[in-house]
């Protein structure tokens, strides 16, 4: 079982939101876990603040460092005792993970690293970002979903566990869905259809209506590269980098370039 805590002002937005879809049924297959630590528990005054004012002035609040480290040493010692392995820096320890747009970028890997292991804690933040102190001293990792800013971490977390979840055996219906889909071999996805064969004028593909399996495939992976060399070069730049594409792969690509060439100019 996978075990996730998150450290977020708004437990319930994040408890609604993971009942439905393929996160609902793995939590409801045992899955995985998600449990929710709020700041405001381990905040002090009438008003229970978890914010101040930034030292040097500027727009904005800070999450304040004594309720934050609080409620992050809670949720990472709830991991920690339902993993059975230790929270924190050094080897084979579970990460706590803030969610940040500083971070380094999100991605497939990632997420099948995050899914391999037992556990993590997600930090979803608030405001102009957390107490620099904060973070030199309870978190071990940043991450950002990408170069854009989100009014808090509970959407980037909600997208993390997603992308996570998914790669548990028994997530999907059908296994192969987590292993037939955007990047999980580095490329973007192929085309899909479905019935009916003709819609507006538009038909599916010949050969996706004759079950020859081989050539299918062949067309897919025909398509996925071209797609992925048309939409996102620097994926295939990625794979280039670690070794190339092998013989098949270009040859495919060229065909798929120069079918392309072929209807521009028809």
């Amino acid at each position: 079982m996978l075990r996730i805590e998150v450290v977020t002002l708004f437990p319930e937005m994040l408890r609604h939101a993971l009942g439905f879809g393929v996160l609902g049924r793995a939590l409801e297959r045992g899955l995985v876990t998600v449990g929710t630590e709020d700041p405001r528990r381990y905040a002090s005054g009438p008003h229970r603040s978890v914010d101040g004012r930034p030292y040097g002035g500027g727009p904005g609040m800070v999450g304040m460092p004594g309720p934050w480290s609080a409620a992050i040493d809670a949720a990472a010692s709830r991991l920690a005792a339902g993993a059975g392995r230790p929270v924190g820096p050094g080897a084979g320890a579970l990460p706590r993970v803030y969610l940040s747009a500083q971070g380094v970028r999100f991605g497939q890997a990632t997420a099948r690293e995050f899914a391999s292991g037992a556990g993590f804690v997600l930090v979803a933040g608030r405001y102009e970002g957390l107490d620099e102190r904060v973070l030199e001293s309870r978190i071990d990792r940043e991450i950002s979903l990408g170069d854009f800013v989100l009014s808090g971490g509970e959407f980037a977390a909600l997208a993390v566990i997603d992308a996570v979840v998914r790669l548990l055996p028994g997530a999907l219906g059908d296994e192969r869905s987590g292993q037939q889909e955007s990047f999980a071999e580095g490329l973007l996805d192929w085309p899909h259809y479905t019935r009916p064969v003709e819609w507006e004028g538009r038909c599916v593909p010949e050969v996706l209506q004759g079950g020859h399996h081989a050539q299918i495939a062949r067309w897919r992976r025909k398509q996925a590269l071209g797609r992925t060399w048309l939409r996102r070069p620097d994926l295939i730049a990625a794979l280039e980098e670690r070794g190339g594409l092998d013989r098949e792969s270009r040859s495919l690509l060229d065909e798929f370039l120069a079918e392309r060439e072929v209807e521009k100019n028809g």
